[in-house]
């Protein structure tokens, strides 16, 4: 398991629902989906993907939210701050909601997703752009450039576009 430095923790709005990730994220990202749009009343949502066994609630039960499916999306049961989301068929992985971090200012996007969705005005810092989302071809490569960006950065932390 990852050591102290590495861990971040987070927590909703009202601070009922707390959890904990630790290491590095797999990779950064923003999704400019409507979905993403609605769920956020912003532009675009920021998450940070983590192996669930990186990842723990430390205190609170969060739920069920958003859309009911196969994706499920969780939220603080209080303040209805949306948290983290576990994708469909990926169990072993969590999309924790880069903002609801510490220190989300550290976790910039690497890679924006459903481009062809996003408004006009709305820009990121993201090294890579896809219209939808990237083929799964493409994951391998995108995730072993983030975790060498990450390596090669002074004080770690997600990738700054160079």
């Amino acid at each position: 398991m990852a050591g102290s430095d590495d861990r971040h923790e987070g927590r909703c709005r009202c601070g009922r629902v707390r959890f904990r990730v630790e290491g590095e994220p797999i990779v950064t990202m923003a999704c400019h989906c409507e979905g993403c749009q609605r769920m956020t009343a912003s532009a675009f949502s920021l998450s940070v993907l983590y192996p669930s066994d990186r990842f723990a609630v430390l205190q609170g039960e969060p739920v069920i939210g958003g859309l009911h499916g196969a994706t499920r999306h969780f939220f603080c049961p209080h303040c209805m701050s949306w948290l983290f989301t576990r994708p469909e068929g990926m169990d072993e992985f969590v999309n924790v909601r880069t903002t609801m971090l510490e220190d989300p200012g550290r976790f910039p996007p690497f890679i924006e997703t459903h481009t062809r969705e996003k408004l006009p005005w709305a820009t990121t810092p993201a090294l890579h752009s896809f219209e939808a989302l990237p083929p799964m071809e493409r994951y391998p490569e995108l995730m072993a450039e983030f975790a060498a960006r990450n390596d090669l950065r002074p004080g770690r932390g997600a990738p700054s576009p160079s």
